[in-house]
């Protein structure tokens, strides 16, 4: 196998979730910077053009964040980030779901049509206008989460999972272009600096 990566939040949650499920796989950068997952090349791999992409040992190719999580997962058994009963899986996605929809979505498409304009829109259809009401829709958001937080060491109560990681990785990534957590979201920001302490965060 291997991961064709890139800089940016989405290839960080597929290493973090690697290095949290001591996962290796052989690793390939794609200097998105210069275009190249737009190139023929690797759009043979995954016509998205998006980072990450897994490549299997049959040379097919799986995309998708939360795909090439579960399926590595799966080829070792499973995996506690996802969940060891039906239940705890059945929570995992629940919140992997609300925050990649509620979160993480809105927070990347306000920098893509903001402050990534010029890079993303030769690439993708950008709506500059909207950059802001995303943005916001991000932090209302945030703001919901922090009350639900209130008790939890993790998303789901007391063990990390996918979800975490998921929003960890691009909390972080906003708070590089102007996206910060708002200071009264306090539960957030105490889970933030405890996932940051982790040795996987990097």
């Amino acid at each position: 196998m291997k991961l064709y990566t890139s800089i940016g939040p989405n290839p960080h949650v597929v290493r973090m979730f690697m290095a949290e499920a001591g996962i290796e796989v052989p690793e390939e950068k794609v200097d998105i910077l210069k275009g190249v997952n737009r190139e023929s090349g690797y759009l043979s791999k995954n016509p998205s053009g998006q980072s990450p992409c897994l490549e299997l040992d049959d040379g097919s190719h799986i995309a998708e964040i939360t795909a090439i999580c579960e399926y590595l997962a799966d080829r070792q058994g499973g995996s506690p980030l996802i969940g060891s009963t039906p239940e705890e899986r059945g929570e995992t996605r629940m919140w992997t779901r609300r925050v990649d929809l509620n979160i993480c979505e809105p927070l990347a498409n306000g920098f893509r049509f903001g402050e990534g304009l010029k890079m993303f829109q030769s690439r993708i259809r950008c709506i500059p206008e909207a950059s802001d009401g995303l943005k916001a829709i991000a932090q209302d958001k945030i703001a919901w989460l922090d009350a639900q937080m209130e008790g939890r060491q993790f998303l789901c109560g007391d063990r990390i999972s996918l979800a975490d990681i998921l929003l960890y990785c691009f909390l972080a990534f906003g708070k590089t272009v102007g996206q910060d957590i708002a200071p009264e979201n306090g539960n957030v920001t105490a889970w933030f600096e405890r996932m940051k302490a982790r040795p996987t965060s990097a």
